[in-house]
């Protein structure tokens, strides 16, 4: 690796001012390409200490061998400049999107003499009119079957259509009316391109001028009596309204915009884009990509906005581009969109209203696109091989480490303090084995403890089920455990590695847990989240695995899932406390019968003032029942009056209760 003051240029040789930089490795490869509003500036972020910078940014520098630059005028130049050297030297340092699959598109041919309609992938050619992409190619062959019998364009290839104009007869489409036969001189090449112009005009969502003249021409044809002809005209209206349906209405009739949405985590992010035109959706694409460069969101927006537009001219790039957020050099993006349109390109956040809905619906599409992505990398039998090599290569383990347990703390604020264990067996998630916990020795926030508990605890179990094996001889004084009852045993297996969300801490205090019990053979290991390094007991320094490492991608895996399943044990534990009530704490008394006395009483507060005699009213409430209902009535403290915030009055609780007996307000 080099030393980045080997190269370091000298103080005063680089300009201040706008301009693209380039960062090359020892064989002459650029490894980075990047832009900035003052190249002095950006560069000298650089060159600052190593341990200082991000550990993307000091592989990156570490690795590069010299560094030269280009000045340019204004920051739109350096914007073109950078992008168009990313397509030349393709840097393996900065992000690049690549589709996960080829979206097909509706192309229509304007550059022929008879313009054609048509299915196209790949990339785009000069000439060729798109429309889309879509997410499948059955999705466009339906609507260009509805549209052909509006706009009978040619649909058939070059060979069909030299054969059909050498014997003089239409293929079968020109027979059933959805091909206007140019092939043999139906129509003339002028009239079928405006047949193929009214097309493209209509896809673009130009469609109320079409439908409001077929309406009109219908219903002259109907006036006059030609009832054929304003049949035909019927079917067709009906056609291209079949059509429009395909496409939901999201936005305003004229609303032409662009939807771009980021979902990701520390190593990969996923982009998803939805094309409005006409108010409606008209395609969708996406991306995933690593994330080899230290950027956050607006970064990966900017870099996706220059994957979007950097071939397109003209009505390719709509009037709106909507983005989760703005780039750095906003102004700058802006005019070079303006300048490939034609015309101004607005590019903002949208704050509320259908926009705003529209693109948490993008932001959706684009986790699940990342979630998919994650599950078919970790699906492959070679990959988590791999990834479980690389961890044990790592943590100077014995062997792959086949079964591995993951433990993460959660609480809200202190309260609501909660444990998870994921279990992953050969790199894969193994649900059956999940296990949750309660803290219990103490109350409040403390991480540290909380793992030290119930790492303990886990093992603990572990060693009660050796016990009565004879693998574990038990101290003296140690509870006896009881007969193996048949069932499966939750904690009867070991893993080969321990692995908790956190760092030194939380590291330290589960191998503490694991040593006052005399558990010698398991490992440990902790992931902290802030720059995914692995830490180890005893260790002042983390191990910092390579990016592209599959075990660090397995290890990541397990923590977020760990975290996840945490998450929403002390989400649900914490609902569960806020609905509880006073009928809650009524011992024998179930759902059914709590139901029954609420809706007979219409509130809590109204069964609180009831006798023994009236609760004992109630189908299925015995006398027994209703003393120990009203005992702890009785007992409850009544929560305090509601107040009207703009008035200053008390309001009585004479609400009934919902049907559902739903006691949580009470």
């Amino acid at each position: 690796m080099a030393d980045p003051s080997s190269y370091r240029p000298q103080p005063g040789q680089i300009p201040d001012s706008p301009g693209v930089y380039r960062f090359r490795d020892e064989h002459r490869r650029v490894i980075y390409v990047g832009k900035a509003k003052s190249l002095r500036q950006r560069l000298a972020n650089y060159f600052q200490d190593v341990a200082g910078l991000h550990p993307r940014t000091a592989t990156m520098v570490t690795t590069a061998a010299s560094v030269e630059w280009t000045v340019v005028s204004t920051e739109v130049e350096a914007l073109q400049l950078e992008y168009s050297w990313i397509k030349e030297f393709d840097p393996r340092f900065n992000v690049k999107y690549r589709d996960d699959k080829s979206y097909p598109s509706l192309a229509v041919t304007m550059n022929e003499e008879y313009p054609r309609v048509q299915v196209m992938r790949g990339p785009k050619k000069k000439g060729v009119r798109y429309f889309g992409p879509y997410g499948h190619a059955w999705a466009i062959r339906e609507t260009v079957d509805l549209m052909l019998r509006v706009f009978p364009v040619r649909t058939c290839s070059a060979g069909v259509f030299k054969r059909s104009a050498q014997i003089g007869r239409p293929c079968l489409l020109g027979y059933i009316g959805k091909c206007s036969a140019p092939c043999v001189g139906r129509v003339t090449p002028e009239e079928h391109r405006e047949l193929a112009e009214d097309f493209c005009d209509f896809m673009a969502g130009r469609t109320g001028t079409y439908l409001s003249r077929l309406e009109k021409e219908m219903h002259e044809a109907a006036e006059e009596m030609e009832y054929e002809k304003a049949a035909r005209l019927r079917d067709d209206v009906g056609a291209l309204r079949r059509a429009m349906e395909k496409n939901a209405v999201v936005l305003a009739d004229a609303t032409d915009a662009d939807l771009i949405a980021v979902a990701e985590d520390e190593l990969e992010a996923a982009v998803q884009i939805f094309h409005v035109r006409g108010g409606r959706v008209r395609g969708q694409r996406g991306w995933v990509t690593d994330k080899v460069e230290a950027v956050d969101t607006a970064g990966l927006v900017e870099h996706a906005l220059q994957q979007l537009y950097g071939e397109e001219k003209g009505e390719a790039v709509p009037k709106e581009v909507l983005v989760p957020a703005l780039p750095e050099d906003t102004p700058a993006l802006s005019q070079w969109l303006a300048d490939r349109r034609g015309s101004q390109v607005s590019l903002r956040i949208p704050q509320r209203g259908d926009k705003k809905a529209l693109m948490e619906t993008v932001h959706r599409n684009a986790q699940q696109s990342l979630a998919l992505h994650k599950t078919k990398r970790a699906s492959d039998l070679t990959t988590r091989s791999r990834a479980l090599e690389e961890i044990a290569e790592a943590l100077e383990l014995d062997s792959a480490p086949l079964r591995i347990e993951c433990f993460d703390i959660s609480h809200l604020q202190g309260d609501d303090v909660v444990a998870s264990m994921v279990v992953f067996e050969d790199g894969l998630a193994r649900k059956s084995e999940y296990r949750r916990f309660q803290i219990r020795s103490f109350e409040g926030q403390d991480d540290v403890r909380s793992m030290h508990e119930v790492v303990s605890r886990r093992f603990r179990r572990y060693l009660q089920e050796k016990l009565k094996t004879g693998e574990w001889e038990a101290e003296e004084g140690e509870a006896a455990v009881p007969e193996d009852d048949g069932r499966p045993k939750r904690f009867a297996y070991p893993p080969q590695l321990v692995v908790v969300d956190g760092g030194q801490p939380q590291v330290a205090a589960a191998k503490r847990a694991l040593e006052e019990l005399g558990v010698d053979d398991v490992a440990v290991c902790g992931l902290a989240k802030r720059l995914e390094e692995v830490w180890l007991p005893g260790e002042d320094d983390p191990v910092v695995l390579p990016r592209t490492s599959e075990g660090l991608y397995l290890l990541q895996r397990v923590r977020d899932e760990a975290h996840r399943f945490a998450i929403q044990y002390q989400r649900n534990k914490r609902g569960k406390r806020l609905k509880s009530g006073p009928l809650d704490e009524v011992p024998g008394l179930g759902e059914s019968r709590k139901q029954a006395l609420v809706k007979h009483f219409g509130s809590v507060k109204k069964l609180r003032q009831a006798t023994i005699d009236q609760i004992c009213e109630v189908p299925g409430i015995g006398r027994k029942t209703a003393e120990t209902v009203a005992a702890a009535l009785a007992g409850a403290v009544p929560a305090g009056p509601a107040v009207n915030t703009a008035t200053g009055e008390i309001i009585e609780d004479e609400n009934p209760a919902p049907a559902g007996g739903d006691t949580s307000r009470q």
